[in-house]
């Protein structure tokens, strides 16, 4: 389980994370929304350990986040971008990452021949493509075999073929209990690998509940119109904003965490 409680982080004078409560059970698969600079990566990145908040509390599994990376060991991350030493190999790279985390590369092999990486493992990283990058990426997150998986614009740079096989993974990973949350402004590949859904506008969490619940209070067939309809709700509102937010919640009787 993922724990957050009146979560808030500033970069100078800009507020991005604004108190956000939420709580994400075991096995859960829940798919993060939002316009640019929402919050989504500095929230992911916050319980990854990568940024500091500047109060609240995170739990990942019952550990409290305290400097401690222990808990790291149960998370697999993959960044919209990756940066590697170009000079590496990637071979070099896979090895480096082992040491690093000193844990069993459990799905090494199958990882490299499901994404087609053999042929690049004696390549240097700076002569990839940046599909293939992304495959190294998609490799080092499920390698481990975590509990936990973060997925940020996962598919960005592929091709349709290794975008189906990155999703056959992902259900795999899902079928096996995983608790997986992945970012994407692709809303039809949301509707293929998650159930819930997170939406956060303006750094405050405006949804959290299931896919299925959300269509059906918007009146909504697809993800992506229900999503467009959150968006534009507060735009359309002429209330004060402590009254956007609240019409926000109540106009389509969210479920909230």
């Amino acid at each position: 389980m993922i724990e957050i409680k009146d979560l808030k982080k500033s970069f100078g004078d800009l507020q991005v994370l604004k108190g956000m409560n939420v709580s994400i059970p075991k096995g859960q698969a829940t798919g993060i929304v939002g316009p640019n600079g929402a919050g989504k990566t500095t929230l992911i990145k916050t319980i990854l350990g990568l940024v500091k908040s500047d109060s609240g509390m995170i739990h990942v599994n019952g550990t409290r986040l305290n400097g401690d990376w222990l808990y790291r060991k149960d998370i697999g991350y993959m960044p919209q971008v990756a940066r590697y030493p170009e000079n590496m190999r990637v071979y070099e790279l896979l090895h480096f990452i082992k040491g690093l985390r000193d844990q069993e590369a459990v799905y090494e092999e199958e990882l490299i021949e499901q994404f087609n990486l053999g042929p690049e493992l004696e390549k240097p990283l700076r002569t990839l493509s940046g599909g293939n990058r992304q495959k190294i990426g998609a490799t080092l997150a499920m390698m481990f075999n975590p509990e936990i998986l973060f997925f940020d614009e996962p598919t960005a740079g592929f091709d349709p073929r290794s975008s189906h096989k990155f999703k056959q993974r992902v259900k795999k990973e899902k079928e096996a209990g995983k608790t997986i949350f992945i970012t994407s402004h692709i809303m039809s590949e949301l509707e293929q690998l998650v159930d819930h859904v997170i939406f956060i506008l303006d750094g405050n969490i405006r949804y959290y509940g299931s896919m299925a619940n959300l269509l059906e209070l918007s009146s909504e067939e697809r993800l992506e119109a229900a999503i467009a309809r959150l968006m534009d709700e507060p735009l359309n509102n002429s209330a004060s904003k402590n009254e956007q937010t609240k019409n926000s919640a109540s106009t389509l009787k969210m479920e909230f965490a």
